[in-house]
């Protein structure tokens, strides 16, 4: 493959053979005996963006298709690939490069170009506009990437792991009538509505002097810190008691669904007391023996954790990584520092400094200013090959 229209801008040749080990392994020990040497990790999409095919968002984005866990995710990663962030981060940045340069102008040359007029400034708060739309899309860009964490939590034997085997559709976790019988957190994947979600089965929370159910418990409280959405799980067949309240209380100020377990032999009364418990909060209620209302389950989690907007846009650019919504900020920060040096009819030289700064944010970001340390730690993550 002819430079520069392969995938790293170099010549490229690629060696087809059958694919057994063995035949895979002799080939390799010739190719290296003849000079060749093994890739590093990412060392063809570093190549890629190096030579400028791609930039740094979109190398990332081929991190994030291989290890896409749901179809939402890799669309937004397929996305990511295309440049639409791209595209938007260098659209904020040459607007303020555009600043910047007559900034500088009016320091060079101060009698000929003038001060900044308005209509430049406008573009300042055009561009401090468009980053906090950006920032915006962080919480939907990082579910979409991460998946959904999900803590399933409730007092010992209320069917917490029966419920994570009836999502999961397979047996999972052990289930018994013995209280206390999960000693440790169970954590396992799956999709719900296209989206990826990770279930975190947990210790029963309540007051033990078991010295391994007290490790347990401490795991499920770390859970629950972490976690996007709460699933409070109450038994129907005996009713809210004075532990469910306890744990309520403990979970109240995180997003949450209280989930009445065990409908099929739950009393009516018990029902109509879960029903009226903590006000207008969100309730389901279930049979996860019989597998009966898993479905309502799974869309009030959507509508929970997504706001309902189950159908996010994933052809919409979006900030997916920490990385992103860190410099944005500190870019961000920048451009509030200029607008009020510039409303204090501050020199345009300390102008230029926070100008400056926010420009090299924003091309950290598309790798424009790219730090080898940070390369370094980008591609470690890819495996060898890609």
């Amino acid at each position: 493959m002819r430079k520069p229209h392969s995938y790293t801008v170099e010549d490229i040749v690629e060696i087809n053979c059958h694919g057994g080990a063995l035949v895979l392994a002799k080939i390799l020990q010739i190719v290296l005996q003849n000079g060749a040497r093994l890739a590093e990790p990412g060392e063809f999409t570093r190549r890629a963006f190096i030579n400028g095919r791609i930039d740094l968002t979109q190398a990332e984005a081929v991190l994030d298709i291989i290890r896409s866990k749901s179809s939402a995710g890799l669309k937004t990663a397929v996305s990511q690939l295309e440049g639409k962030l791209s595209k938007k981060i260098n659209e904020i940045n040459n607007s303020l490069t555009e600043v910047l340069a007559s900034i500088e102008a009016n320091l060079d040359f101060p009698e000929e170009v003038g001060e900044l007029t308005d209509n430049e400034f406008k573009k300042i708060y055009t561009a401090k506009d468009e980053i906090n739309k950006l920032l915006k899309t962080w919480e939907d860009g990082r579910l979409l990437r991460e998946g959904i964490k999900i803590a399933i939590v409730g007092r010992p034997n209320v069917g917490k792991s029966s419920l994570l085997n009836a999502l999961l559709h397979q047996e999972r976790a052990i289930v018994s009538n013995i209280p206390g019988t999960t000693r440790d957190t169970i954590e396992e994947s799956l999709q719900l509505g296209g989206f990826s979600c990770r279930l975190i089965d947990t210790a029963g929370l309540r007051e033990t002097y078991d010295s391994l159910e007290s490790i347990g418990v401490a795991r499920t409280k770390k859970a629950v810190n972490e976690a996007d959405l709460i699933l409070m799980v109450v038994d129907l067949s005996t009713g809210i008691i004075n532990e469910d309240k306890l744990i309520f209380e403990e979970i109240k100020e995180k997003p949450f669904i209280l989930v009445g377990n065990k409908e099929d032999i739950a009393d009516k009364n018990n029902e109509s007391q879960f029903l009226n418990f903590a006000g207008n909060a969100t309730k389901i209620i279930i049979s996860a023996h019989e597998g009966k209302g898993l479905e309502d389950l799974s869309k009030a989690v959507q509508e929970k954790v997504l706001g309902g907007r189950v159908n996010i846009r994933t052809d919409e650019p979006l900030l997916t990584r920490a990385r992103y919504k860190v410099a944005l900020e500190k870019a961000n920060e920048h451009l509030e520092a200029l607008i009020r040096a510039w409303e204090d009819n501050m020199p345009s030289d300390l102008l230029a400094i926070d100008l400056w700064s926010a420009v090299n944010y924003l091309g950290e970001i598309t790798g424009s200013v790219a730090r080898e340390d940070l390369l370094d730690k980008i591609f470690s993550e890819f495996c060898l090959g890609k």
